[in-house]
């Protein structure tokens, strides 16, 4: 047979994988695999949700007077039950400058740590993607009316002597000081910093406990190092922990109900 003229070769016909590769991506991008929602799908959809969470955030809790009744009235509850450590555990850390400058960093910062977890748990932890990430959506569902209903000063604000650590060590520098030290509205009641730590434990937990049961349970030192640092930093109580602690129970059950309502109307999407 003669060779091609002008040394052109002939160019093999395209294999199946190749002419597939368009589809996959548009799967991938749009309807998903694996389990997973489509990457582009779910990104817009938890942008838009944080969004919405972040507008109704900053309208709730501005009642600065309830706020600062509320705060008295859990002061009252936490001494009845010897439960009111906020004053102590705030002026230990404000004597240990080098301590207090890591509790901020783990309090301004924690977010990059859920973020990573929901990253972590979509691309490895396909299987239970869904159940931790609808979790997550409740949870932001369901504090914002107990932000509405019952908005609370912070220690930092309400309690005598106590030392704002975190304005003290700011590492977001002046501006992030001012806003800091004059808010616009107080939420402080559940604990949000602990209620993402806590759902950061829950979401590697959840995907761990089968295959590394051994390793699983060390997530849970998260949120038991955030309740430390909101203690004694003075932008907690004993008693927001607990609400957080509620509040991941609460959300738990919405997102197990859920995922039986989808799953008996769409089992493959969400």
């Amino acid at each position: 047979m003669n060779p091609p003229p002008d040394g052109h070769h002939r160019r093999p016909p395209p294999t199946a994988d190749a002419a597939a590769a368009p589809g996959r991506l548009t799967r991938t991008l749009l309807r998903g695999t694996g389990g997973r929602p489509g990457v582009l799908v779910e990104l817009i959809f938890l942008l838009l949700w944080f969004l919405l969470f972040t507008r109704f955030d900053a309208v709730v809790g501005r009642d600065l007077a309830a706020a600062d009744a509320h705060a008295l009235a859990l002061q009252s509850a936490e001494h009845a039950l010897h439960l009111d450590v906020e004053r102590g555990a705030n002026g230990w850390l404000a004597g240990h400058p080098v301590l207090a400058h890591l509790a901020v960093y783990l309090y301004r910062l924690y977010y990059a740590v859920v973020a990573g977890t929901l990253l972590w748990v979509f691309v490895r932890h396909a299987e239970v993607y869904r159940k931790v990430r609808r979790t997550m959506v409740a949870m932001t569902a369901l504090v914002l009316p107990v932000y509405w209903a019952v908005p609370m000063s912070p220690p930092r604000f309400a309690l005598p002597g106590a030392v704002d650590i975190v304005a003290g060590y700011d590492i977001l520098g002046q501006a992030g000081r001012e806003s800091w030290t004059s808010p616009s509205h107080y939420t402080a009641m559940p604990s949000m910093h602990v209620g993402w730590a806590l759902w950061c434990a829950y979401a590697a937990w959840t995907a761990l406990r089968g295959t590394h049961p051994r390793l699983a349970p060390l997530s849970w030192s998260f949120p038991l190092l955030m309740t430390a640092v909101v203690l004694t930093t003075g932008n907690h109580y004993v008693l927001d922990v607990a609400g957080s602690v509620t509040l991941l129970a609460v959300s738990i059950a919405a997102a197990a109900l859920w995922g039986r309502l989808a799953g008996a109307r769409q089992p493959d999407r969400t």
